[in-house]
């Protein structure tokens, strides 16, 4: 069935065209689940916390493809929906043009800079070569990295959210091959890791870049271009609430694995790991469909379609709602098994791993509502709301409960902080949602 952005959507049309996007993020998580499963059973616990020690530094630099990907597609989703088709060629072009520079340049600083970073943050003696090693080796591939994001947002505003769920699939298997025979077969251990994650982000890059530049069956093509600073600006703008998002969750995470070395030590830096490799599965469902349904409402918003607006508004809160149920099930359910698969060879950091995930996964009741509300007001190139849903979300509620809650309940404090910070982020959310509700028409 062929979808387009300015069709109406029952229910039926809504999941056959997030579906790709939903599976697409999911997949995405899931081969960066194998990698870590790869590195704590075959290169050991000290790799495996050194991995997830540097990972939210490297996440901080590859948030720039989320920013031009959410918030570029949403302007030129919305200059479609306004009938500006050369307009949105050239904007896209000029933003893919745009990110390929940055990224060569923040690829170059990071590896100069990285034994620095790695020291300030807090590696110990035993940790920092690891840490230094895998952060170099992901940081060539940096480039790749910030294209694969972004590409992710704009092939479903391209109208091919199938195309963009197949190249994220040839991605994840390159990196799950690849960890197995590099780590698996070949026992390079945290170097065969780095190579196999590097390995399936340039697939991830590479692939959708050729597809845009040479001619193709979509609304979008890498062009000529005219240097457009306000639209550049307006992109980033908008797309500013998922940079400061996944700056605010990688400095968020730097934090919590300082308080975790502070209270339990190294092995509590493998727990917080674990919980969050399980965490980007059922998160990336939240960021999936949300992304997915994006570039439509932006469409119908530069249409002033506002009938459609709130058809696609109504059912996506039905959508939400069901996720939820199903993922604090499942994260009660899974907490063992989970916990098992991962770090069943240490009975002290399996138990403390299970203990984690059991108060941690309690979050999904409320990080969907989150999530998507963020991504709609992106979607409405508001992108002020959206940012501030964001840096609140995870700069200001989680910052503040993982650093007041140990005090008060020692340890268990740490997993509660992000049940907390999710909790007021939701209400917070509820209420942007509420008061805009008229000027929106959803």
């Amino acid at each position: 069935m062929k979808i387009k952005l300015s069709d109406h959507f029952n229910f039926k049309r809504l999941i056959l065209f997030t579906l790709p996007s939903v599976s697409m993020m999911v997949f995405t998580s899931i081969y960066g689940v194998v990698d870590g499963y790869f590195v704590s059973n075959f290169a050991g616990d000290t790799e495996f916390a050194s991995v997830n020690f540097i990972m939210p530094f490297l996440m901080i630099l590859g948030a720039i493809g989320f920013m031009f990907g959410a918030g570029g597609s949403a302007l030129v989703s919305k200059l479609f929906g306004e009938k500006k088709d050369e307009k949105a060629n050239s904007v896209f072009s000029m933003l893919v043009f745009c990110s390929v520079i940055l990224a060569v340049v923040l690829s170059i600083l990071g590896i100069t800079f990285l034994g620095e970073i790695t020291k300030f943050l807090g590696a110990s003696d035993e940790m920092f070569d690891v840490c230094l090693l895998y952060g170099r080796i992901i940081l060539l591939a940096l480039p790749f990295f910030i294209l694969q994001y972004e590409f992710q947002a704009f092939m479903i505003t391209a109208e091919k959210p199938t195309f963009g769920f197949i190249v994220t699939l040839s991605s994840g298997f390159a990196n799950i091959i690849g960890d197995f025979l590099f780590v698996g077969v070949f026992k390079w251990g945290v170097t065969g890791a780095a190579l196999a994650t590097a390995l399936s982000q340039f697939v991830g890059g590479i692939i959708p870049l050729l597809y845009f530049i040479f001619p193709n069956k979509s609304i979008l093509r890498i062009g000529k271009f005219t240097f457009d600073f306000p639209a550049l600006f307006k992109s980033c703008f908008n797309g500013i609430s998922e940079f400061i998002s996944n700056i605010s969750m990688s400095v968020v995470s730097m934090l919590f694995n300082y308080q975790l070395m502070k209270y339990v030590g190294q092995n509590g830096v493998s727990a917080y790991g674990t919980f969050m490799y399980i965490s980007f599965i059922f998160v990336s469902m939240f960021v999936g469909y949300s992304t997915g349904i994006a570039p439509v409402f932006s469409y119908n918003y530069g249409a002033e379609n506002k009938k459609e607006l709130k058809n696609l508004f109504k059912k996506s809160i039905i959508v939400i709602a069901t996720l939820t149920l199903i993922m604090v099930v499942f994260g009660q359910l899974m907490s063992s098994p989970l916990s098992k698969l991962y770090v069943g060879y240490n009975d002290e950091l399996f138990s403390l791993t299970r203990r984690a995930i059991s108060i941690s996964s309690l979050c999904f009741l409320f990080s969907g509502i989150g999530i998507y509300g963020s991504s709609l007001f992106t979607a409405l190139n508001n992108g002020l709301i959206s940012a501030v849903i964001s840096f609140l979300r995870t700069g200001v509620f989680q910052s503040l409960s993982v650093i007041v809650l140990p005090l008060i309940i020692g340890v268990d404090g740490i997993w509660v902080s992000i049940v907390v910070a999710d909790m007021l982020a939701a209400i917070i959310t509820l209420i942007f949602i509420i008061f805009y509700k008229k000027r929106y028409g959803y």
